[in-house]
């Protein structure tokens, strides 16, 4: 049984991004693009750590003096630097921390997908130790704070041969050497975070890094903005011989240390370690219905054209070279533990066309849960007995909004995988053969997609912009594509009704005689 809490927070974050729809439209929702996001604010925070490094003194003494100098006497260049590369730095843990709940919410976190969410752990520990380094390098209270309560914390595990804390007993305690030491570690962990997120999306296909242009300028303006308004300050500069005074930590980095004042390092280490061991083992832990079977290749019917290869969300369809005399170079082969049953490398497939003659329609791939032949057999089915004027049938996504509250006795409905694995020839056969007046396909918004890539490649399929195209010969007007979420139902019946009207203002299409309506099951 589904959480019913889960799904309320669901519902409440399609909703939310819902109103980013309307406010800066589908292209620039910030709530679709949290990944990509995460990625442009570590190459800001990478940019101005650079240009910060250069005046930078890596001394006791005077570190505190060559951060105070670029934000004051430099402030309208120096100092906005300094303050992008701290808002960045915060931006960066907003869209992680989001982008981690967005895909616990959409269920895009188990199954196949668990090497995502497996090799994401690790970076949250490596964009938290860079940050909290990053704060010592100002050698002010706050990074005093930092230090001591730090070196505290890892003295607990007792795996060092010498107390860290040691080092700052006393302002003689403190050398050159370990702020040295401190941005060597700075450099060293973004650069190791680097290398972990190219892991991270190793296993996706098409993998989106860079956000739309509209959300780069948007995010950009507001983070200058923002330095121009708040710029970072500093506090006063660290004195290891007197206690730390009021301090303005960052939360976004900084939220474990007051756990740490108040109850200890073992109850810190417990949380942190503790979650970590948690979100790592939640791939295993989901309840999910039973898997379906992997995509299966039929070598008599692959022609290696490929296009699979293309569309496939996850990598799990690779050509391979091909060892029989069927007089084609390669063929395809599904690797079964990326492979998550979607669909979309059957309905690229060339063999999937309604028309050809042939008993049972068979393709170079299929989806043995849900084969082309069953979804011809069952659009045919569902078509049945269609009356009244504007037949319509309706296509959609089961993660999308329910469709059965849609049926009539003028409106059959099918539920796919994913509205991906839909062959626009099968639009083409129920128009051709008569089988309803008109085409509703809905799917859900771009960057809901529990399969991700479903309502790109359905909506450039029908535009004639992707392989395999919807035929020119197809009339637009009596196929219609509609968004619409698990919490859109009004909107999508809403819709229906629009197109109901809409085909009923149209002039009936002239058949053939020999047309006639076929029940395949």
């Amino acid at each position: 049984m589904s959480n019913p809490i889960k799904t309320a927070l669901r519902n409440g974050l399609f909703r939310v991004e819902s109103g980013w729809d309307a406010l800066v439209g589908r292209e620039s929702n910030p709530m679709y693009c949290l990944g990509a996001m995460s990625w442009y604010f570590f190459w800001i925070v990478g940019a101005s750590g650079l240009y910060l490094f250069i005046p930078y003194d890596t001394s006791a003494a005077r570190a505190w003096d060559s951060i105070q100098y670029i934000s004051t006497e430099q402030w309208y260049w120096g100092g906005m630097i300094r303050s992008l590369h701290r808002y960045a730095s915060d931006a960066m843990v907003l869209t992680m921390m989001l982008h981690l709940l967005r895909e616990w919410l959409i269920d895009r976190y188990h199954g196949v997908r668990w090497f995502a969410w497996f090799t994401g752990v690790p970076l949250i520990w490596m964009v938290f130790a860079s940050g909290v380094t990053g704060y010592w390098l100002v050698w002010d209270e706050l990074a005093q704070y930092l230090a001591v309560g730090t070196a505290e914390w890892l003295d607990w595990l007792g795996i060092f041969g010498q107390s860290i804390a040691r080092n700052f007993l006393n302002r003689e305690a403190l050398t050159d050497r370990f702020f040295t030491l401190l941005i060597f570690i700075h450099i060293a962990v973004p650069l190791f975070l680097l290398f972990a997120m190219w892991v991270h999306i190793l296993r996706i296909n098409r993998a989106n890094t860079n956000p739309p242009r509209p959300l780069v300028i948007g995010a950009t303006l507001m983070l200058v903005a923002l330095s121009l308004i708040y710029p970072a300050q500093s506090h006063p500069p660290a004195d290891l011989d007197k206690a730390t005074s009021v301090l303005n930590p960052d939360w976004f980095f900084m939220g474990l240390y007051p756990l740490y004042d108040t109850k200890g390092p073992a109850v810190a280490w417990a949380v942190a370690v503790g979650a970590s061991i948690f979100l790592s083992l939640m791939p295993w832990m989901a309840f999910r219905r039973k898997r379906r079977k992997p995509a299966q290749v039929s070598p008599p019917n692959c022609n290696g054209c490929g296009v699979c290869t293309f569309d496939c969300p996850f990598g799990a369809v690779v050509m391979r070279p091909r060892q029989d005399e069927s007089g084609h170079q390669k063929i395809a082969v599904v690797q079964p533990d990326l492979c998550t049953s979607c669909g979309m490398c059957m309905a690229s497939c060339n063999r999937t066309n309604p028309f050809l003659p042939s008993q049972k329609h068979e393709t170079g791939i299929d989806i043995p849960d849900f084969s082309f032949d069953l979804m011809v057999k069952r659009i045919s089915a569902r078509t049945h007995g269609l009356v009244g004027e504007g037949r319509v049938m309706v296509l959609g996504c089961e993660h999308g909004s329910v469709l059965d509250h849609l049926k009539g006795p003028s409106v059959g409905v099918l539920a796919l995988h994913c509205t991906g694995m839909l062959p626009p020839s099968l639009i083409d056969y129920i128009l051709n053969k008569d089988l309803a007046d008109g085409v509703l396909v809905t799917a859900c918004r771009p960057g809901e997609c529990f399969y991700r890539l479903g309502p790109e490649w359905t909506e450039l399929r029908l535009a004639g912009q992707r392989v395999p195209k919807l035929r020119g010969a197809v009339p637009r007007d009596r196929v219609r594509l509609s968004w619409a979420a698990s919490t859109e139902t009004k909107a999508l019946a809403a819709d229906l009704a629009a197109f109901r009207a809409a085909l009923a203002d149209l002039p009936k299409p002239e058949r053939p005689e020999t047309t006639k309506r076929r029940v395949a099951e």
